[in-house]
């Protein structure tokens, strides 16, 4: 229990700094969370994943877990579309506002027309991907014995759904950019992808680097979470949570998604389709009542999305997430 304590401290501090920096020098702050972003996005995340995922057995995961994951994952999604879906079709009914209206509308992140369809993406995955890297390893590690549910749902995420849900951003993001093949293959080639399939191919092949090589990475993929909590909690601060009132349902619904369909979907499939029980469903249950990654913001932002949704969603669900973990062990009496 102390392990899943700390998980959730050590996120609760980083982001608190980020915060308190954007509260004293919030002109640098704004520089920092632009220079940091794509040294994360290039840099630091491709490292940690080539970290994490050679240094588990990818056979063993790949089986049955990964499958499984990403299926909660899809699941849970398609929830979230649904909802999307409807609001952007009775919000395109309205008629838009004029004047002051309409400015507000688009400082508050475009509640009405195009920039609705790229907010249903973003809450999309916002309310089906997990902060596996960080939270979910001590959490697996003190209350399933093992890594393995944590690494399944990093190759769930990591190969299936960040490739598909970058496509989407990159083909409703920024304007006047590359063509539409060129956009999806960039997509589906992003650096994070990369590093886990050059971390799956060292699992496999049972080899490391050279430590002159190794070091250097490891010490990169190391300052990959620190930096991505800290811009995180730099952007709370600039915007705070919920205050954008025109996406309140839509972080709402995202966070219902994220900390009470996906841990029952979770629960569904893992204990009466496919017959998990004890330690290995509760394993499975956590890792879908883990928080909203931090990765879903900084991709949203890499990419020109609206990142209003996320943020909201991210942040209430990693204040939420904790008493679902601790319910979810004490239902299943492990």
């Amino acid at each position: 229990m102390e392990g899943v304590l700390l998980g959730f401290s050590v996120v609760a501090v980083l982001v608190l700094i980020g915060a308190g920096t954007a509260a004293i020098a919030p002109q640098k702050a704004r520089s920092a969370q632009r220079g940091v972003t794509p040294l994360v996005y290039y840099i630091t995340n491709p490292c940690l994943m080539v970290v994490l995922v050679s240094q588990t057995d990818v056979r063993m995961v790949a089986g049955l877990y990964a499958p499984l994951a990403l299926g909660i994952a899809g699941i849970t999604a398609v929830v979230f579309s649904a909802y999307g879906l409807l609001a952007l079709r009775r919000r395109r009914r309205r008629p838009m506002p004029d004047g002051d209206g309409a400015r507000a509308s688009a400082r508050d992140g475009g509640a009405s027309g195009a920039a609705t369809g790229a907010d249903v993406a973003v809450g999309a995955m916002a309310s089906c991907y997990v902060n596996a890297g960080n939270i979910g390893v001590p959490i697996a590690l003190y209350m399933v014995g093992t890594t393995a549910p944590v690494v399944s749902v990093l190759l769930a995420q990591l190969l299936v759904l960040a490739p598909l849900f970058l496509t989407l951003f990159g083909l409703l993001g920024r304007s006047g950019g590359p063509s539409r093949a060129r956009t999806i293959l960039g997509s589906m080639l992003n650096p994070v992808t990369l590093g886990v399939l050059i971390g799956a191919v060292l699992s496999l092949l049972d080899r490391r680097p050279p430590e002159v090589i190794w070091e250097p990475v490891r010490m990169l993929g190391e300052a990959s979470i620190p930096l991505m909590l800290l811009i995180f909690g730099m952007a709370l601060w600039q915007e705070r949570p919920f205050a954008v009132r025109e996406r309140r349902a839509d972080a709402v619904v995202g966070t219902v998604c994220k900390v009470a369909v996906m841990p029952v979907v979770a629960w569904a499939l893992a204990g009466p389709v496919f017959g998990l029980t004890g330690a290995e469903l509760l394993g499975v249950v956590a890792m879908a009542a883990l928080p909203t990654a931090q990765n879903v913001f900084v991709f949203g932002l890499h990419h020109g999305m609206p990142v209003t949704v996320a943020k909201d969603v991210t942040f209430a669900s990693s204040l939420l997430s904790l008493p679902v973990v601790l319910l979810a062990a004490w239902l299943l009496g492990v």
